[in-house]
């Protein structure tokens, strides 16, 4: 029977297909931890009490980078590049999710609006990072192998996201109401998109390697296919909604290292 946790099992079991998924995996945490230590370097006057915040964000990315190559030193492999279809960060910034790079990389302090911009996006995304971890900790959080690292970056994946909806209701209150209501729509209904293609990409890749049949092959296809059709119609919802988190200042406080994966 096909399941996540049966899909999961074979990439854990398969040395090329656990390098190609932790290689994935620590390049779109890297390139986090980047995009938000840059922005933590320009956040503007007005909002310089959010710097702190963003750079614990950023500096949790790069943990959780270095937490998923340990991961692979671990079993003695190396990281391989990530193929372009694979690479979700890549394709949501050419969709317009995320700030662009080319301002990233300069040294123009952002506005306010783009600090709004750049919050709606990260509680769209960080809603997905969230759910992905929550269901491997539920499949995988006892695993001896993996167990600790998917719960140690699951907490702080729902410590980002509570941190985005307290500062976007903030931001609200402030006065960008409209602003946030409208990035959160049009970011949730082109993240769901880029989520399903890059899902089939890397289906497609772990066929491959796994050596799945073709029905196989097509039955998990048609299953992204259909769970993309459910974002599209009612579950993008989930990912615009702003309520204030039971977690409150989620990132008020330095970032936690991670010693025994560093």
């Amino acid at each position: 029977m096909l399941s996540a946790r049966s899909l999961f099992q074979e990439i854990l079991d398969h040395d090329e297909a656990y390098r190609l998924f932790c290689s994935i995996a620590a390049a779109g945490e890297t390139q986090g931890g980047w995009e938000n230590g840059r922005i933590a370097a320009l956040v503007p006057e007005g909002q310089r009490a959010l710097a702190p915040k963003i750079a614990r964000h950023g500096a949790d990315e790069d943990k959780h980078g270095r937490i998923f190559e340990a991961l692979l030193r671990r079993r003695g492999l190396t990281p391989v590049p990530v193929p372009a279809g694979t690479d979700y960060t890549m394709l949501l910034e050419r969709r317009g999710i995320g700030l662009p790079h080319v301002l990233l990389r300069g040294e123009r302090p952002l506005t306010e609006e783009d600090i709004v911009t750049y919050l709606a996006h990260s509680r769209v995304t960080e809603q997905r990072a969230a759910d992905q971890m929550r269901m491997l900790t539920t499949h995988f959080g006892d695993h001896p192998e993996v167990g600790k690292a998917i719960r140690m970056v699951a907490h702080d994946e729902d410590n980002h996201l509570a941190y985005c909806h307290e500062e976007l209701l903030r931001l609200a209150r402030a006065g960008h109401r409209r602003t946030i209501r409208s990035v959160l729509r049009e970011s949730a209904r082109a993240e769901t998109r880029v989520y399903r293609d890059v899902s089939l990409a890397v289906m497609e890749r772990m066929g491959a390697l796994l050596g799945w049949s073709r029905p196989k092959a097509l039955v998990l296809s048609l299953g992204i296919r259909a769970v993309h059709r459910y974002e599209q119609l009612v579950g993008w919802r989930r990912m615009v909604t702003l309520r204030m988190p039971q977690r409150r200042d989620a990132l008020g406080g330095p970032a936690e290292t991670a010693p025994e994966f560093a």
